[in-house]
């Protein structure tokens, strides 16, 4: 894997005004409403009004969870499909450079967080609202299908209120900065999903610290 190269990003503190055009933060989860997109149309005729985005929302807990230096995560508010493990666990990123993977990741508290995949939903905002008041860090970065690793950046939460994520707003989850951390998950039913594999499309990881 020496050809593989990794690109850090900055992580900043989440705020609303930093957040603005990503989404903003929640303070109450059931009063937080989901963006539904309607289906596009595909040539000049109109979609009916009312009609094209009558999905729905979806709810369910969103769970992360660091195991020897690899952080895995299960999203209960949609159908398990997961092409990683059959129960819908999936990998979501490391804590060391999974370059100079030996055998094992540390077991100590994670330092830094590499990732390999982002993604978006078009057809409805998706929000995050921890369970506990643990710290969570989310990557996100702006819409646009001809998106570089550059274009992201690592938003540090303190626990204390959930994210919103617009509609085509590039992200990954939400990440624990150490232990285990279960979210309520709110979304657009739909749940199509645009996906960027990083090692394939630019051979490279993204990679942040895990504090200010």
């Amino acid at each position: 894997m020496s050809s593989i190269s990794k690109t850090e990003i900055p992580l900043i503190e989440a705020t609303n005004q930093n957040l603005e055009g990503y989404g903003y933060l929640i303070d109450n989860f059931d009063q937080c409403e989901i963006e539904i997109v309607t289906w596009p149309k595909q040539g000049w005729r109109n979609i009916e009004e009312g009609t094209g985005n009558e999905g729905g929302v979806t709810e369910g807990s969103f769970e992360t969870w660091w195991d020897e230096g690899i952080l895995y995560g299960r999203n209960n508010a949609v159908e398990h499909k997961s092409k990683y493990d059959g129960d819908g666990k999936y990998l979501l990123g490391y804590s060391s450079n999974p370059n100079d993977f030996k055998k094992k990741y540390s077991k100590e508290n994670p330092e830094k967080i590499y990732i390999w995949h982002v993604n978006y939903h078009p057809d409805g905002g998706q929000l995050f609202f921890p369970n506990y008041n643990k710290p969570f860090i989310s990557p996100l970065a702006l819409p646009g299908d001809d998106i570089q690793p550059e274009n992201f950046k690592a938003f540090y939460f303190d626990g204390t209120q959930g994210l919103y994520i617009h509609p085509n707003v590039w992200h990954e989850g939400v990440f624990p900065t150490q232990g285990k951390a279960i979210f309520k998950g709110k979304q657009g039913k739909v749940h199509a999903r645009v996906s960027v594999d990083l090692l394939k499309e630019f051979k490279s990881y993204l990679y942040f610290k895990i504090s200010i």
